[in-house]
C-alpha cells in the first residue's frame, strides 16, 4: 500500500517501533528524504533525533548507477561489482570519493551546526530512512553507527527492495521495513507525494525535535 507522504510513512512506522524506546536509545536520520519520516518516529516515541549523513558514489556518466557510499569516521561501503561492470577506473573512483568527502563534511556542519552529536557508547541507534533500493546509504549509516559505539543498531524504513532488505539483515542487528515489494523500482513509487525536502525543512525539523543535548556524552569524532 502506498505511502501518502514521509510523515505518513513515519507514523505508521512507529507502530512497530514501540519496542524500542527507553534513556539508551537514539533516532538517526539519513537526510534528506528520511528525515521528516525520522520525526515522526522521534516525537512519537519521545526519543532524541540527529541526522547521520552519508553520501552515496555514483558511476561517473551514469548518476544513477551507485557503487558504495560514504559516510564519518572513515565509513567506505564499495560495491565491486557495480565497479567492474561499469568500467570504473582507479583514478576516476578516488575522484568520486574525494568528491563526496568534501561534500559530506560541508553536509555535517550545515546540518550539525552547534548541535552536540551524541556518543553512542553502549546504546541503541535506531536509523530511519524513507527506504532502501540498493542498500548501499544504509549500510554505511549502519557502520558508521557501530564506529560511534552503538551497541545496537536498528534499520527502520518505510519500504525497501527484498534483495536490499535481506543483505542488511546480515549487519545490523534489527531491520524493520513495512514493505518489501516483489516488484520494487524505486521508492519514490511507493509515495503518493514524494518532493524534494529543502534544507530548511531538515533544520526546522531537528529543531523541533528532541533536542540531542539530552544525552550529555559527545562524540569528538566526526
Amino acid at each position: 500500500m502506498p505511502f501518502h507522504d514521509r510523515r505518513d510513512a513515519g507514523r505508521r512506522l512507529v507502530e512497530r517501533l514501540r519496542g524500542f524506546r527507553g534513556p539508551d536509545v537514539v533516532v538517526l536520520a539519513v537526510p534528506r528524504g528520511g528525515v521528516p519520516v525520522a520525526h515522526e518516529v522521534a516525537q512519537a516515541l519521545g526519543l532524541p533525533l540527529e541526522v547521520e549523513v552519508v553520501r552515496k558514489l555514483r558511476v561517473p556518466f551514469q548518476p544513477g548507477l551507485v557503487f558504495g557510499a560514504i559516510g564519518a569516521n572513515g565509513v567506505r561501503v564499495i560495491d565491486e561489482p557495480i565497479l567492474l561492470r561499469a568500467f570504473v577506473s582507479g583514478p576516476e573512483r578516488e575522484r568520486v570519493e574525494r568528491e563526496a568527502r568534501n561534500t559530506l563534511s560541508r553536509s555535517i556542519l550545515r546540518y550539525s551546526g552547534d548541535r552536540t552529536r551524541a556518543r553512542l557508547d553502549g546504546k541503541t541507534a535506531v536509523i530511519v530512512d524513507d527506504g532502501v533500493a540498493t542498500g548501499a546509504t544504509a549500510r554505511a549509516a549502519i557502520e558508521v553507527a557501530r564506529a560511534r559505539g552503538a551497541d545496537r543498531v536498528v534499520l527502520a524504513v518505510p519500504v525497501g527492495s527484498p534483495r536490499a532488505i535481506r543483505s542488511l539483515s546480515r549487519v545490523a542487528d534489527n531491520v524493520v521495513c513495512l514493505e518489501t515489494p516483489a516488484l520494487f523500482h524505486s521508492i519514490a513509487q511507493w509515495y503518493q507525494r514524494f518532493d524534494d525536502i529543502p534544507d530548511a525543512t531538515i533544520l526546522e525539523l531537528l529543531t523541533r525535535s528532541t533536542p540531542p543535548a539530552a544525552l550529555p556524552q559527545t562524540d569528538p569524532a566526526l
